[in-house]
């Protein structure tokens, strides 16, 4: 019995160091720590909490991606500017940035794609002067459409990333 309890407590210090990382591909990302094959790992520890409410009445812009990209246009980055403007002279806000997909691919790659698009919004804020502490991630995929249809109207609304501000 004692053996057993030894094991699942083992596991579970093994499973909590090891969540405190997230794999994320060096080529999409082209910053952070690269492990090994070539895999970067970005550390969430620093993100706020997630838990409480968020402000409806602040009304941040929206961003959209190309199909199967992550990489920032230029008039995204524009758009990110503007809301970076907000947060930097509101610092008692704390934002969250929430990665989308359309419904094309497997909800895993829609999940990673979608983290991806929020990790890419999140280190163009910091290079634009918000602390990094307060900008929270989040990937959905493809599970929050703005638009259901099937269509490719519908998946251009649906390839986006969101940024929402925190109350405290």
């Amino acid at each position: 019995m004692k053996k057993i309890l030894a094991l699942m407590f083992v596991g579970v210090f093994f499973f909590a160091v090891g969540c405190k990382k997230q794999a994320v591909n060096q080529s999409e990302t082209g910053s952070g720590t690269a492990g090994q094959g070539g895999v970067e790992t970005v550390d969430f520890a620093d993100e706020p909490s997630l838990r409480g409410d968020y402000d409806k009445d602040v009304n941040l812009k929206t961003i959209y991606f190309e199909f199967d990209k992550s990489e920032l246009s230029q008039d995204a980055m524009a758009t990110l500017k503007s809301n970076a403007s907000y947060v930097i002279n509101n610092p008692g806000v704390n934002i969250l940035v929430e990665g989308h997909c359309d419904e094309r691919g497997t909800t895993e790659y829609n999940l990673a794609l979608g983290q991806r698009r929020a990790v890419k919004v999140k280190e163009y804020y910091t290079r634009l002067g918000v602390a990094a502490n307060r900008v929270a991630t989040i990937s959905y995929g493809e599970e929050k459409p703005v638009d259901s249809k099937s269509n490719e109207a519908a998946y251009a609304k649906n390839r986006r990333a969101e940024t929402k501000v925190m109350v405290r």
